[in-house]
Parts: C-alpha cells; sequence; structure tokens
C-alpha cells in the first residue's frame, strides 16, 4: 500500500512536472525571440461544417508575452451575436517556470456591446478580460468555441498575426460534412514560410512552424499584402438567417438586386413631386444628379445602423425620407431612389473603404465590402459619389473609396469597376507667393496655396475651423518659421473644380540668422519636405509609393537695403523612376530679389527591395536641397 501510494505520488509530480516543461519560457527556441514582442506557441483553428447555415470551431491560441509591447496579448476579446455563440471559453495564464498563476473562466469576462461610436443600433457584443502581466515572460493559453449559422464571413486564416510576433506552431483545420458544401481556398504568401497541406475526404488541415518575427519596414505595402495567409468562402451560404449562392461577381451582385436591395426603393408621393420640383428645367442628367445629391447633403445626416442583416440591408427610403438619417447603406439607397424620381439611372455600390486601398479580387468572389456608394452612368463615363458625406463635391470620393474595384450592382448583375483614381499629379499643390526679409531677420509677405485631389482632400476642412485651429494649424504646418503670426487668411473652396485655395498674410520676427555682417536663410519657408526614409541593412519587404503627388512652388523674394548676395544654391533638376526634384534660385532687380522655384513630383508605385536604396538617396538628396541656404553679406 505504501509503495503504492509512492508511486502515484511520483506520477503526480512527474505529471506536473511535464507541464510545467511545456510552457517554461527557458525552453523558447532563441532564434523565435529575435524582434519579437511575444512568441506564439501554438495557434489553432479546428472548424467543422455540418452544413451552408450550421459550423463550429475551435480555438487554442497559447502565447509567450515576452515583453511590455506584447501586453496587447494579454487583452482577449471573444465576439458574438444572435446567430453566434460562445462556447467553454477560459483563460490559463502561466509564470516564467510554467507555474500556473491564473485561470479565467467565462463568467470572469465583461460582457460589452461592440460599439464603433457611431451606430445607432447594434446587436453585436463580445467577451473580454484584460490581463497585465506583473513579470516576464509569461504565458496565457486561450480556448473557446463558437457555434454559429452564419457562414458567409468563414473564418479567415492568418500564420502570422502582426509584426513582431514570432509563431512556433500553426494549425487551420476544415472539416466538411459533404463534398457539397467543400469551402474555396485562395493562398496568399504561402512561398514566405514552410507551411504544409493536407487533404483527404472531408478534411484540410494547413500546418507551419517555426516562422520568425517579421520586422516592421517603413514603407512597407499594408500587412495583407505581405502576411501568409488564406481566405476562404462558401458558394452556398447563411448570412443572419438569409441564404445566398453565387459563383461570381454576378452572381454576388444579383443576389444583393434582387434580395438585399428589393422594394427598399419606394418613395411617398409628396417626396416624389419635391423631387420633380428641384430638377423641374433641368435637361442634363448629370446636372440632375447634383441637384439631388446637394439636397442629400443638406437633409440627412449619417448614423450607423449594424443589427441583423442590417449590416448588408439598407433600410427602406421611406425610412430615411422619414427620419432624415442612415448609415452609407441606407442613404446610398434613398439617394439613389430619390435620383430615379428625377430620371437620373444610379447603381448600388459595395465596395471596400479605408486607406489601405483593398481591392476585390476578380477570382475570388465572396461577401466583402465594408461600405456603400452610389455610381452614375454618363456618357460612357461613370461618377462616384459617397452619400454618407455632407462636405464632399459631388463626384469626389477622396482617399476613402479611390482607386480600387467595387461591386456595381446592375439589374443583370454585378460588375467589378475601378472607381476614380488620385494619382501623382493630380494630387496637386501650387504655392506662389513672396515674402520681404528685413535687416534683423524678420520676414513679411503673402502666399496663395491651391490644392487639388488627396491635397485638397486634405486641405478644405480649414473653411470650418475655429481661428484659433486654423492658426495652430498653420504654425504646425510652417514649424521652420519661427514666431509665426498671421495677418489675415481667406479661403475659396470651389466645388465644380474641387480646387481649395488658401491666401495668408503673415509676419515672423527672427526667421533668419544673423552672423556679424552676413544673414542666412533658408529660401524655402512653406514647403520644406525632410522626409528620408529609414536604413535597413537587410531589407525583407518590397515598398509602396500609395498615390503620389506633385507640389509646384514659386517664392519672389525681396532682400534688404545694404546687402548683396554672397552665396546662392545651384540650380538642380534630376528626373528618375520615382518622380523628379527641380529647383532653381534666380536674382533678380540687380541682386535686390530672388525668384525662387522649386517642383518636386513622388510617382506612386510598387518597387523591389532592391530599390529602396536608391528612393532612399533620392529623397535625402531633395530634403538637402529644401534645407538649402542663402548667404548675404553687407556691401
Amino acid at each position: 500500500m505504501q509503495l503504492t501510494f509512492r508511486i502515484f505520488f511520483l506520477f503526480l509530480c512527474l505529471t506536473g512536472t511535464a507541464q510545467n516543461q511545456k510552457y517554461q519560457s527557458l525552453l523558447l527556441d532563441s532564434s523565435l525571440s529575435d524582434n519579437a514582442n511575444a512568441i506564439v506557441r501554438i495557434d489553432e483553428m479546428n472548424i467543422h461544417l455540418s452544413s451552408y447555415n450550421e459550423m463550429s470551431y475551435e480555438v487554442n491560441q497559447v502565447v509567450t508575452i515576452l515583453n511590455s509591447k506584447g501586453n496587447s496579448f494579454g487583452v482577449n476579446r471573444v465576439g458574438y451575436d444572435k446567430e453566434k455563440k460562445i462556447k467553454d471559453l477560459e483563460v490559463y495564464i502561466y509564470d516564467n517556470l510554467g507555474n500556473e498563476i491564473d485561470h479565467i473562466k467565462k463568467r470572469d469576462f465583461e460582457d460589452v456591446s461592440v460599439n464603433d461610436g457611431i451606430s445607432l443600433y447594434n446587436d453585436d457584443r463580445m467577451l473580454v478580460n484584460r490581463y497585465t502581466p506583473v513579470s516576464y515572460p509569461c504565458t496565457i493559453a486561450l480556448h473557446y468555441t463558437i457555434e454559429t449559422s452564419d457562414t458567409g464571413f468563414f473564418p479567415q486564416w492568418y500564420f502570422v498575426s502582426d509584426y513582431n510576433v514570432s509563431v512556433e506552431e500553426s494549425r487551420y483545420t476544415i472539416n466538411y460534412s459533404d463534398y457539397g458544401i467543400k469551402p474555396q481556398i485562395k493562398e496568399y504568401n504561402l512561398e514566405e514560410i514552410q507551411v504544409s497541406k493536407k487533404e483527404s475526404e472531408g478534411i484540410i488541415t494547413y500546418e507551419a512552424a517555426d516562422i520568425k518575427a517579421y520586422r516592421p519596414e517603413q514603407m512597407a505595402p499594408s500587412f495583407s499584402k505581405i502576411i501568409p495567409r488564406l481566405r476562404v468562402q462558401l458558394k452556398q451560404f447563411s448570412l443572419k438567417g438569409e441564404t445566398a449562392e453565387f459563383n461570381d461577381w454576378k452572381d454576388f451582385g444579383l443576389w444583393v438586386n434582387n434580395s438585399l436591395l428589393k422594394d427598399r426603393s419606394n418613395l411617398n408621393a409628396e417626396t416624389t413631386s419635391k423631387v420633380k420640383s428641384l430638377v423641374s428645367g433641368v435637361s442634363d442628367t448629370l446636372e440632375r444628379a447634383k441637384i439631388i445629391y446637394k439636397y442629400v447633403q443638406d437633409n440627412t445626416r449619417y448614423i450607423s445602423v449594424q443589427i441583423g442583416i442590417g449590416g448588408w440591408k439598407p433600410i427602406s427610403a421611406l425610412d430615411v425620407d422619414k427620419v432624415k438619417y442612415g448609415d452609407c447603406k441606407g442613404l446610398s439607397n434613398y439617394t439613389r431612389a430619390l435620383l430615379k424620381a428625377a430620371g437620373v439611372e444610379s447603381y448600388y455600390t459595395v465596395i471596400q473603404a479605408g486607406n489601405g486601398k483593398i481591392d476585390f479580387e476578380q477570382d475570388f468572389a465572396g461577401l466583402q465590402g465594408n461600405h456603400a456608394i452610389l455610381t452614375i452612368p454618363y456618357k460612357n463615363e461613370y461618377y462616384w459619389i459617397d452619400c454618407t458625406s455632407q462636405v464632399h463635391p459631388f463626384g469626389f470620393l477622396g482617399d476613402f473609396t479611390d482607386d480600387r474595384k467595387a461591386l456595381v450592382v446592375k439589374p443583370e448583375g454585378g460588375e467589378l469597376i475601378k472607381t476614380a483614381s488620385y494619382l501623382n499629379e493630380q494630387n496637386f499643390q501650387g504655392i506662389n507667393g513672396e515674402y520681404i526679409l528685413d535687416p534683423v531677420g524678420n520676414i513679411l509677405g503673402f502666399v496663395k496655396i491651391s490644392t487639388k485631389g488627396v491635397q485638397y482632400d486634405n486641405r478644405f476642412g480649414l473653411e470650418k475651423e475655429s481661428p484659433e485651429d486654423v492658426v495652430k494649424y498653420y504654425q504646425n504646418t510652417w514649424n521652420n518659421i519661427n514666431n509665426l503670426k498671421l495677418d489675415d487668411y481667406s479661403f475659396e473652396n470651389d466645388k465644380d473644380q474641387v480646387l481649395f485655395t488658401e491666401t495668408v498674410t503673415f509676419k515672423a520676427s527672427n526667421y533668419a540668422s544673423i552672423s556679424g555682417n552676413r544673414i542666412l536663410f533658408s529660401v524655402n519657408a512653406f514647403n520644406n519636405n525632410s522626409f528620408v526614409p529609414n536604413r535597413y541593412r537587410n531589407r525583407k519587404f518590397p515598398f509602396e509609393i500609395t498615390r503620389g503627388y506633385l507640389d509646384e512652388d514659386t517664392l519672389l523674394i525681396k532682400l534688404p537695403d545694404g546687402y548683396k548676395i554672397e552665396a546662392v544654391p545651384e540650380a538642380f533638376n534630376e528626373e528618375n523612376e520615382f518622380g523628379h526634384y527641380k529647383v532653381s534660385f534666380e536674382p533678380k532687380e540687380e541682386g535686390h530679389s530672388i525668384v525662387y522655384k522649386r517642383s518636386l513630383f513622388i510617382k506612386n508605385g510598387f518597387y523591389p527591395k532592391e530599390k529602396y536604396g536608391d528612393y532612399r538617396e533620392f529623397r535625402k538628396m531633395t530634403a538637402k536641397m529644401d534645407n538649402s541656404q542663402i548667404v548675404l553679406v553687407k556691401k
């Protein structure tokens, strides 16, 4: 009996030791710690697809946090809604030696609404637990199971979740009940890692191991473009109780048109009559569209509605007309109804909005898109309007939805069409002005700034700012001008030409430096671009210039009496695959003034990592030339 007890006690000790060793930080592969704030020990999802409207998936994730920069892994969030139920949620916390120090159960999680700050209705919720390590390394093990009837947004898979995170083991498995519901899978960037794919009847498994942390690099493409990942989609699926089936984007558009937009565009007789009176006497359909767009801007406001199928189906035009607000779907559908009453054809359009410019993929149709706009055909062109904006000009999208494929929903089905693009010279800024330099280094003058494209989008909001905020804006923008004071300013927003013009008169003391009988000053007072990309010894990723722009400056500088030019930079002109830089300093009026001309053009493009050094040298040169100085000496 005593011997049996000793054997049992020894077994318990050995079992406990094994458990400790499993999560001991000392056993980590040191190569995975390089550039890492956290190491994912295991990241596993096991999906069971029973039918097109019944799915469950089990998640197991164990992460060792190495330092405070990895603390985000101590925040565990699991979302749910009416269709998605959370089962078996728990978290274990282990110390550096692998000893369990905490066990957090489902009841310990905080139940919160997923509040985006703009939604009037939102039934998405999540369970949240926040754990802040008291010492490092520590290990957090998360386990939960989801059961859902929603299969439209099928769980996607990232083999690496973020920069500065390495992965010991990653596993993604799909179990499906019959071949008819076998999901489509698209692979991205898997050549970057050692990954295996195993497929047998009813089971697909991807496995990867020992993925070293990716270090963030300046100007790298968006994370989703470069990271190893899988995108998964069912041809037939359920979304908030509604069934959909499509093989391509044409089918997707038919589903949106016939299911989501059906009976959503009716208007009452009073509104229809008002629309007709607004466009009475206007024969051109584009001019009619502009009138209706302004009416929507003046009479509605944006507020999100994310409840049930409302995340995809717009509220009816009748309801928007009544309450005078709606989300992007509701306002787009409402505007479409008004345009129809005005005799203008338009198409409801689904798009992936955001500065990252995420495209719909021609060969992989699936539930995608986070925004709705309208497309108006006119004389073999398409005009795009965002009905949520109360300030943007007609036909101007800005960088939120430009230069990407969108799903245009036509009666005959969906069609992917690229939206208007604001690239390169279209993103224009012109500065024209003059200033007077006095003998003690003060300056006084005016500038006129004209912007188009995305540069317009970045500037036209100034007209709505308070005088105090306008002054702060110029002081921050022209931060190389000490003691800047504005005497006056005015703005002109030409929405027809999508052109914003700023006229500013100013003064500043001690702009130039006085050294004995010499004055030194930088000619470029208003557009001094000092950007130089970071240096990397062994860059991993390509780099991307997402937009490009053109800046052109012309300044007349009047020099103080009693001084002459002692040194002036030489004119410079360089053109290469990234753009051009041109600058000249031309004395006028027998040396009493200088005309400064500068042109900086940066071209958008996706460039291999081998060219990064060349681009960096180009920007070092432009920064140096922008900071070049003129030296005056007393006569």
